[in-house]
Protein backbone atom coordinates (compact mmCIF):
# COMPACT_ATOMS: atom_id res chain seq x y z
CA UNK A 1 0.00 0.00 0.00
CA UNK A 2 1.63 3.88 -1.20
CA UNK A 3 1.64 6.39 1.37
CA UNK A 4 0.28 9.10 -0.90
CA UNK A 5 -3.28 9.08 -1.56
CA UNK A 6 -4.05 10.23 -5.18
CA UNK A 7 -7.50 10.81 -6.43
CA UNK A 8 -7.96 11.84 -9.97
CA UNK A 9 -10.98 13.01 -11.91
CA UNK A 10 -11.72 9.35 -12.92
CA UNK A 11 -11.53 8.30 -9.62
CA UNK A 12 -14.29 10.54 -8.61
CA UNK A 13 -16.39 9.87 -11.23
CA UNK A 14 -16.14 6.06 -10.40
CA UNK A 15 -16.79 6.72 -6.85
CA UNK A 16 -20.06 8.53 -7.60
CA UNK A 17 -20.78 5.32 -10.19
CA UNK A 18 -20.20 3.19 -7.64
CA UNK A 19 -22.43 5.00 -5.17
CA UNK A 20 -25.23 4.43 -7.79
CA UNK A 21 -24.66 1.13 -7.89
CA UNK A 22 -24.75 0.28 -4.31
CA UNK A 23 -28.58 -0.87 -4.71
CA UNK A 24 -27.59 -3.48 -7.08
CA UNK A 25 -24.20 -3.77 -5.57
CA UNK A 26 -25.53 -5.10 -2.68
CA UNK A 27 -27.78 -7.43 -4.43
CA UNK A 28 -24.57 -9.33 -5.91
CA UNK A 29 -23.19 -9.58 -2.60
CA UNK A 30 -25.86 -11.46 -1.23
CA UNK A 31 -26.36 -13.66 -4.59
CA UNK A 32 -24.01 -16.92 -3.96
CA UNK A 33 -21.29 -16.50 -7.06
CA UNK A 34 -20.71 -19.74 -9.31
CA UNK A 35 -16.83 -21.15 -9.89
CA UNK A 36 -16.65 -19.97 -13.42
CA UNK A 37 -18.05 -16.54 -12.68
CA UNK A 38 -15.50 -13.44 -12.92
CA UNK A 39 -13.68 -12.45 -9.86
CA UNK A 40 -12.81 -8.86 -9.77
CA UNK A 41 -10.99 -7.82 -7.63
CA UNK A 42 -9.79 -3.56 -7.07
CA UNK A 43 -6.57 -3.12 -6.84
CA UNK A 44 -3.74 -0.05 -6.97
CA UNK A 45 -1.55 0.20 -9.44
CA UNK A 46 2.01 -0.81 -8.43
CA UNK A 47 2.48 -3.49 -6.89
CA UNK A 48 -0.78 -4.85 -6.43
CA UNK A 49 -2.77 -4.60 -9.49
CA UNK A 50 1.03 -5.88 -11.86
CA UNK A 51 1.05 -8.98 -9.50
CA UNK A 52 -2.89 -9.67 -9.96
CA UNK A 53 -1.84 -9.46 -13.39
CA UNK A 54 1.01 -11.86 -13.54
CA UNK A 55 -2.01 -14.27 -11.57
CA UNK A 56 -4.27 -13.86 -14.66
CA UNK A 57 -1.95 -13.79 -17.38
CA UNK A 58 0.19 -17.02 -15.83
CA UNK A 59 -1.37 -19.08 -13.15
CA UNK A 60 -5.07 -18.25 -13.17
CA UNK A 61 -6.28 -20.31 -16.31
CA UNK A 62 -5.20 -23.44 -14.58
CA UNK A 63 -6.67 -22.98 -11.84
CA UNK A 64 -10.08 -22.13 -13.17
CA UNK A 65 -10.26 -19.22 -11.79
CA UNK A 66 -11.16 -16.17 -14.38
CA UNK A 67 -9.71 -12.63 -12.91
CA UNK A 68 -10.54 -9.20 -13.99
CA UNK A 69 -8.48 -6.87 -12.43
CA UNK A 70 -9.74 -2.75 -11.69
CA UNK A 71 -7.30 -0.40 -10.90
CA UNK A 72 -8.11 2.17 -8.81
CA UNK A 73 -5.47 5.56 -7.33
CA UNK A 74 -7.37 6.24 -3.82
CA UNK A 75 -8.08 4.19 -1.09
CA UNK A 76 -11.70 4.74 -0.61
CA UNK A 77 -13.14 3.53 -3.57
CA UNK A 78 -11.59 -0.24 -3.42
CA UNK A 79 -13.26 -0.39 -0.01
CA UNK A 80 -16.40 0.98 -0.46
CA UNK A 81 -17.19 -1.68 -3.97
CA UNK A 82 -15.86 -4.57 -1.82
CA UNK A 83 -18.77 -3.29 0.67
CA UNK A 84 -21.40 -2.76 -1.70
CA UNK A 85 -20.61 -5.67 -4.15
CA UNK A 86 -19.10 -4.17 -7.15
CA UNK A 87 -16.41 -5.65 -6.99
CA UNK A 88 -15.64 -9.36 -5.09
CA UNK A 89 -12.07 -8.23 -3.09
CA UNK A 90 -9.50 -5.74 -2.90
CA UNK A 91 -5.83 -5.94 -2.76
CA UNK A 92 -3.84 -2.86 -1.64
CA UNK A 93 -3.83 -2.01 2.06
CA UNK A 94 -2.83 -3.06 5.35
CA UNK A 95 -4.81 -4.07 8.52
CA UNK A 96 -4.18 -1.18 10.39
CA UNK A 97 -5.86 0.63 7.13
CA UNK A 98 -8.78 -1.60 6.92
CA UNK A 99 -9.18 -1.69 10.75
CA UNK A 100 -9.44 1.73 10.55
CA UNK A 101 -11.64 2.23 7.61
CA UNK A 102 -14.30 -0.31 9.43
CA UNK A 103 -14.22 2.24 12.49
CA UNK A 104 -15.00 4.93 10.62
CA UNK A 105 -17.02 3.75 7.98
CA UNK A 106 -19.36 1.30 9.49
CA UNK A 107 -17.77 -1.12 6.55
CA UNK A 108 -17.56 -5.12 7.42
CA UNK A 109 -13.95 -5.92 5.23
CA UNK A 110 -12.14 -8.91 6.33
CA UNK A 111 -8.79 -10.26 5.54
CA UNK A 112 -8.22 -13.65 3.74
CA UNK A 113 -4.69 -13.41 3.07
CA UNK A 114 -1.31 -11.96 3.65
CA UNK A 115 0.49 -11.14 0.47
CA UNK A 116 3.35 -8.83 1.41
CA UNK A 117 5.37 -5.71 2.14
CA UNK A 118 6.77 -2.95 1.52
CA UNK A 119 9.85 -2.44 3.86
CA UNK A 120 10.89 0.46 5.62
CA UNK A 121 14.50 0.91 4.97
CA UNK A 122 17.20 2.74 6.56
CA UNK A 123 19.78 4.24 4.57
CA UNK A 124 23.05 6.36 4.53
CA UNK A 125 25.87 7.75 2.06
CA UNK A 126 27.63 8.39 5.15
CA UNK A 127 27.67 5.40 7.02
CA UNK A 128 27.59 1.82 5.46
CA UNK A 129 27.03 -0.39 8.28
CA UNK A 130 24.57 0.23 10.96
CA UNK A 131 27.11 0.38 13.66
CA UNK A 132 29.10 3.34 11.81
CA UNK A 133 26.08 5.75 12.62
CA UNK A 134 27.62 8.71 14.48
CA UNK A 135 27.28 9.96 17.58
CA UNK A 136 24.95 13.01 17.50
CA UNK A 137 24.30 12.40 13.93
CA UNK A 138 20.94 13.51 12.82
CA UNK A 139 18.17 10.88 10.98
CA UNK A 140 15.68 11.92 9.28
CA UNK A 141 11.99 10.86 9.49
CA UNK A 142 8.43 10.68 7.31
CA UNK A 143 6.85 13.12 8.79
CA UNK A 144 3.20 12.34 8.67
CA UNK A 145 1.51 10.33 12.36
CA UNK A 146 1.75 7.09 10.91
CA UNK A 147 4.67 7.00 8.83
CA UNK A 148 6.53 8.42 11.74
CA UNK A 149 5.15 6.30 14.61
CA UNK A 150 6.12 3.25 12.12
CA UNK A 151 9.80 4.57 11.44
CA UNK A 152 10.15 5.16 15.25
CA UNK A 153 8.86 1.57 15.98
CA UNK A 154 11.46 0.39 13.37
CA UNK A 155 14.24 1.91 14.73
CA UNK A 156 13.43 0.97 18.33
CA UNK A 157 13.56 -2.67 17.25
CA UNK A 158 16.89 -2.11 15.40
CA UNK A 159 18.18 -1.15 18.78
CA UNK A 160 18.94 2.57 18.01
CA UNK A 161 16.71 4.50 20.26
CA UNK A 162 13.68 2.32 23.07
CA UNK A 163 10.38 4.31 23.22
CA UNK A 164 8.75 4.75 26.08
CA UNK A 165 5.93 2.18 27.08
CA UNK A 166 2.53 2.58 25.76
CA UNK A 167 3.49 4.95 23.50
CA UNK A 168 4.23 3.01 20.26
CA UNK A 169 1.20 2.66 18.43
CA UNK A 170 1.67 6.24 18.32
CA UNK A 171 5.40 7.53 18.61
CA UNK A 172 6.71 10.76 18.15
CA UNK A 173 10.18 11.92 18.70
CA UNK A 174 9.15 12.85 22.20
CA UNK A 175 8.46 9.42 23.12
CA UNK A 176 11.84 8.47 22.87
CA UNK A 177 12.87 6.74 26.41
CA UNK A 178 16.37 6.25 25.36
CA UNK A 179 18.83 7.35 22.41
CA UNK A 180 22.26 5.59 23.30
CA UNK A 181 24.02 7.54 20.07
CA UNK A 182 22.14 11.06 21.15
CA UNK A 183 20.35 10.86 17.60
CA UNK A 184 18.91 14.06 16.00
CA UNK A 185 15.68 13.67 14.24
CA UNK A 186 14.84 15.95 10.76
CA UNK A 187 11.06 15.42 9.98
CA UNK A 188 10.40 15.63 6.32
CA UNK A 189 7.38 14.43 3.72
CA UNK A 190 7.85 11.09 3.21
CA UNK A 191 8.45 11.40 -0.27
CA UNK A 192 11.12 13.58 0.45
CA UNK A 193 13.18 11.24 2.56
CA UNK A 194 15.43 10.20 -0.75
CA UNK A 195 16.87 13.55 -1.36
CA UNK A 196 17.40 14.45 2.41
CA UNK A 197 20.14 11.61 2.46
CA UNK A 198 22.93 13.84 1.30
CA UNK A 199 22.02 16.69 4.43
CA UNK A 200 21.41 14.10 7.04
CA UNK A 201 23.47 11.35 8.45
CA UNK A 202 20.67 8.57 7.79
CA UNK A 203 16.94 8.28 6.37
CA UNK A 204 13.99 6.49 7.37
CA UNK A 205 12.60 5.79 3.57
CA UNK A 206 9.47 3.78 2.55
CA UNK A 207 10.15 1.18 -0.12
CA UNK A 208 8.24 2.66 -2.61
CA UNK A 209 10.34 5.93 -2.48
CA UNK A 210 13.34 4.27 -2.01
CA UNK A 211 12.92 2.35 -5.80
CA UNK A 212 11.70 5.74 -7.10
CA UNK A 213 14.93 6.66 -5.49
CA UNK A 214 17.13 4.10 -7.50
CA UNK A 215 17.82 2.82 -4.14
CA UNK A 216 18.08 -1.17 -3.99
CA UNK A 217 16.94 -2.23 -0.33
CA UNK A 218 18.04 -5.44 -0.07
CA UNK A 219 21.25 -3.77 -0.98
CA UNK A 220 21.25 -0.21 0.07
CA UNK A 221 19.64 -0.16 3.41
CA UNK A 222 21.49 -0.07 6.57
CA UNK A 223 18.75 -2.40 8.27
CA UNK A 224 15.66 -3.32 6.23
CA UNK A 225 12.06 -3.94 8.44
CA UNK A 226 11.30 -7.66 8.54
CA UNK A 227 7.44 -9.29 7.22
CA UNK A 228 7.80 -10.95 10.33
CA UNK A 229 4.42 -10.47 12.65
CA UNK A 230 4.44 -6.87 10.75
CA UNK A 231 1.45 -5.36 11.19
CA UNK A 232 2.13 -3.05 7.72
CA UNK A 233 1.84 -6.56 5.42
CA UNK A 234 -0.84 -6.15 2.92
CA UNK A 235 -3.83 -8.30 2.41
CA UNK A 236 -6.26 -9.45 0.35
CA UNK A 237 -9.54 -8.70 1.57
CA UNK A 238 -13.44 -9.22 1.26
CA UNK A 239 -16.20 -8.13 2.43
CA UNK A 240 -17.34 -10.33 5.22
CA UNK A 241 -19.30 -13.31 4.78
CA UNK A 242 -17.44 -13.72 1.62
CA UNK A 243 -13.83 -15.50 2.92
CA UNK A 244 -15.71 -19.04 1.34
CA UNK A 245 -15.70 -17.91 -2.15
CA UNK A 246 -14.29 -21.01 -3.74
CA UNK A 247 -12.93 -18.18 -6.19
CA UNK A 248 -11.42 -15.97 -3.33
CA UNK A 249 -9.80 -19.16 -1.64
CA UNK A 250 -8.33 -19.62 -5.36
CA UNK A 251 -7.27 -16.20 -5.89
CA UNK A 252 -5.66 -16.34 -2.17
CA UNK A 253 -3.68 -19.69 -2.85
CA UNK A 254 -2.31 -18.40 -5.97
CA UNK A 255 -1.43 -14.68 -4.11
CA UNK A 256 0.74 -16.96 -1.98
CA UNK A 257 2.60 -19.63 -4.19
CA UNK A 258 5.77 -19.84 -4.70
CA UNK A 259 5.58 -18.48 -8.46
CA UNK A 260 4.05 -14.95 -6.97
CA UNK A 261 6.91 -15.19 -4.34
CA UNK A 262 9.34 -15.70 -7.37
CA UNK A 263 7.92 -12.79 -9.38
CA UNK A 264 7.55 -10.73 -6.35
CA UNK A 265 11.82 -11.18 -5.62
CA UNK A 266 12.49 -11.09 -9.30
CA UNK A 267 10.15 -8.19 -10.15
CA UNK A 268 10.77 -5.56 -7.21
CA UNK A 269 14.59 -6.78 -5.85
CA UNK A 270 13.90 -5.99 -2.25
CA UNK A 271 11.54 -2.53 -2.21
CA UNK A 272 8.42 -5.42 -2.24
CA UNK A 273 8.78 -8.81 0.84
CA UNK A 274 6.96 -11.37 0.44
CA UNK A 275 5.12 -12.25 3.47
CA UNK A 276 4.58 -15.76 3.35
Amino acid sequence: MRNTTKITAAVLATGALTLGLTACGSEKADTKAKASDPLVVAATPVPHAEILNYIKKDLAKKEGLNLEVKEFTDYVTPNNATEDGSVDANYFQTTPYLEDFNKKNGTHLKSVATVHLEPLGLYSQKAKKLEGLKKGGTVALPNDADNESRALRFLAANDLITLKKGSESAATPQDIAKNPKDLQFKEVEAAQTPRSLKDVDAAVINGNYAIGAELNPAKDALALESTKNNEYNNVLAVKDGNQDDPRIKKLAKLLTSPEVKKFIDDKYKGSVLPSF
